[in-house]
């Protein structure tokens, strides 16, 4: 018979405010963890991966569930839940390409727990929002009671597998999601995964601007699961502009861009396979994205 896992011992306050948060992170420190839906830290927890002394449940604080549609960003509080965003018609016109990554964030009993800011802070290096946080510029904002208050771009926040740069004592309060206004904005998410809401074995993301003639004005573009943190690429994202997408320049884009990536191995795909996966979903997602608008562009 199997053996039973289950979390180690610990302890659990409920925090009451964003100031309380703040208090008891600076009086635990490392000892402390916060949670919201749980949907990653509780699995991790029971498989003893995690072994926070004290659970600090920031669910029950309204402000960190706001959101804020303003003329050029998105202002999204830390516990948002994910099938909320999912469902709001707005955020899918303001920030189209999180409506796609969500559709492939795990289950929909997954997404109705588990929120924005829990699947950033925990950082799967193949999770969707971090990948999306990274295409699309994302800032994070993070607060403590001594340090105050600090801003940081998704690069700057993604430091490897599962590590971010969130301090000991600080929270994440926030995120801030650019808006790209304007006409011919579209978007493509892919991923390959071994089960249907499994973790990615790659993915691949992207979002452009075309005017009428199906010419790209601007383009964000990145891969996710083929490297310690999710990867994005504005210099080549800069080399679209200007350009009709069509299947050859998808593809040269694509290898280009995973010539830079450090793909590892597991027990479901090489290294090799991982850089044939992400070039190929990096192609699809950027001929998908241009053909939405322009349905003359091809795979050759």
């Amino acid at each position: 018979m199997g053996r039973i896992v289950k979390a180690a011992p610990f302890d659990y306050v409920r925090a009451e405010s964003i100031e309380h948060v703040l208090e008891l992170l600076a009086q635990y420190g490392m000892d402390a963890k916060a949670i919201a839906g749980g949907q990653s830290l509780v699995p991790m927890m029971a498989m003893r991966l995690a072994r926070p002394a004290v659970l600090v449940d920031i669910n029950w604080i309204s402000d960190l569930k706001q959101v804020e549609i303003e003329a050029d960003r998105v202002s999204m509080g830390a516990t948002t839940r994910q099938r909320d965003v999912e469902d709001d018609a707005e955020l899918h016109v303001a920030l189209p390409l999180i409506r796609r990554a969500l559709k492939w964030v795990g289950h929909v009993q997954t997404r109705n727990r588990g929120t924005i800011g829990g699947s950033l802070v925990h950082a799967d290096p193949s999770a969707e929002l971090p990948l999306a946080a990274a295409v699309l510029g994302a800032t994070l904002r993070l607060q403590s009671r001594d340090g105050g208050e600090r801003a940081l771009g998704a690069e700057e926040f993604f430091l490897g597998p599962m590590f971010t740069a969130v301090g000991e004592t600080e929270c994440l309060i926030d995120i801030e999601w650019p808006i790209w206004s304007g006409p011919g904005v579209v978007s493509a998410f892919e991923e390959t995964a071994m089960r249907s809401g499994d973790f990615a074995m790659g993915s691949a993301a992207c979002q452009l601007q075309l005017d009428a003639e199906g010419v790209c004005r601007r383009a964000a573009i990145g891969l996710g699961g083929v490297d310690g943190t999710p990867l994005a690429f504005p210099d080549l994202a800069a080399e679209l502009t200007g350009r009709r997408i069509d299947g050859v320049l998808a593809r040269e884009v694509a290898q280009a861009a995973i010539a830079r990536a450090e793909p590892g191995a597991d027990l479901h795909a090489d290294v090799e396979y991982r850089r044939h996966l992400g070039a190929v979903l990096l192609a699809r997602t950027l001929q998908r994205a241009a053909s939405s608008v322009n349905p003359s562009v091809t795979a050759h």
